[in-house]
């Protein structure tokens, strides 16, 4: 599916030009999320970000806007101030915005290609940490997702029981005090004969509120009934997510070893295209539902790669702050000089 600007003339849209700090403000707007990243399928959102321009009354008033977000169109457009903060930082979520493909920005005035043209100002070796820990962070979400499935009963029990344990800690502060009995857990050989272990509650209370026992019930049978729901969820439904997440992952490792070695942002990965469809796919899962060690061994060399383009990058310990700080009093200049209210 190709998305064109022309959306931006459907009516779900005007937002856009009526927001007031919006409309004429916006000096770059672009696609994002799947089809930014080449890898959209029938079912892929439209995803947009862009940049606006502060207003006066921002800049000399009382205004404070940092950020609009419009949930309907998955929108959201940064100020000024606020995306530079974010580009600085080499946040992978932002630092995209400026590495689309040319047909990908459905608004581009001057100041957004002056931005374009200036996009090497903002990054760093801070980038290391920030695609790193973000690529690792999607990494434990995936064994952790593929561990839950394959807990045997027991264990996936150990889980539910450490969790009402918490639970009960936390409620003994919440409501009266166990002074006159006690509410106690334990896990044992199960009853119910379609299971293997079992949690028990052993409850000895006195002249207890009834509404306090009440709701400890409900908050127990909350954490019950979600981890049963965890068991009976869509599976196929599951692995769509699971398969888009892996790719993200590995598209994550692609785009930071990109950074550090051609010191450029590629946010449309061309030229590992067919890979990147190949995991969304579910090209590299099990029929019972866990990865393939092939998956795991591409995991493991990007990371690889990776750590070796850390410690080669010739990119800057900082980004250049003094040239970002006088981009932005440019931009802001010509509004004060130029601009609306």
């Amino acid at each position: 599916m190709t998305v064109s600007k022309k959306i931006l003339n459907s009516p779900e849209y005007d937002f856009l030009k009526n927001n007031e700090h919006l409309g004429d403000n916006i000096i770059l707007l672009g696609l994002t999320g799947s089809h930014g990243y080449g890898t959209a399928n029938e079912n892929s959102d439209v995803d947009l970000r862009g940049i606006a321009l502060p207003s006066k009354r921002d800049l000399l008033g009382f205004g404070d806007f940092e950020q609009f977000t419009e949930v309907e169109t998955d929108t959201v457009v940064y100020s000024l101030k606020r995306i530079v903060q974010m580009l600085q930082r080499c946040n992978p979520n932002t630092i995209e915005l400026l590495g689309l493909k040319p047909e990908h920005y459905f608004i581009l005035k001057p100041q957004g290609k002056a931005l374009l043209d200036n996009r090497r100002m903002f990054l760093s070796k801070r980038a290391i940490n920030a695609f790193g820990d973000y690529a690792n962070d999607q990494l434990r979400r995936l064994q952790n997702a593929l561990a839950r499935d394959h807990l045997s009963q027991s264990d996936k029990e150990d889980h539910i029981f450490n969790s009402l344990q918490k639970s009960l800690r936390n409620l003994k502060d919440k409501y009266a005090s166990f002074d006159n009995g006690s509410i106690v857990l334990s896990k044992g050989q199960a009853i119910n004969p379609e299971l293997d272990s079992e949690i028990f509650i052993d409850v000895n209370l006195e002249h207890y509120p009834i509404r306090d026992y009440k709701n400890i019930l409900s908050e127990l049978e909350f954490v019950v009934r979600n981890y049963d729901k965890l068991q009976h969820r869509n599976r196929k439904k599951d692995d769509l997510h699971l398969n888009k997440h892996s790719m993200h992952l590995v598209r994550l490792f692609l785009m930071g070893i990109d950074l550090l070695e051609k010191e450029e942002i590629i946010t449309c990965m061309e030229q590992d295209h067919d890979l990147l469809i190949q995991i969304r796919n579910g090209y590299f899962q099990n029929e019972d539902g866990s990865y393939k060690n092939e998956f795991f061994d591409l995991v493991n060399d990007l990371e690889k790669r990776f750590r070796y383009a850390a410690e080669h990058t010739s990119l800057p310990d900082e980004p250049d702050r003094n040239r970002i700080e006088e981009f932005v009093i440019a931009l802001n200049e010509e509004v004060v000089l130029h601009g609306k209210q």
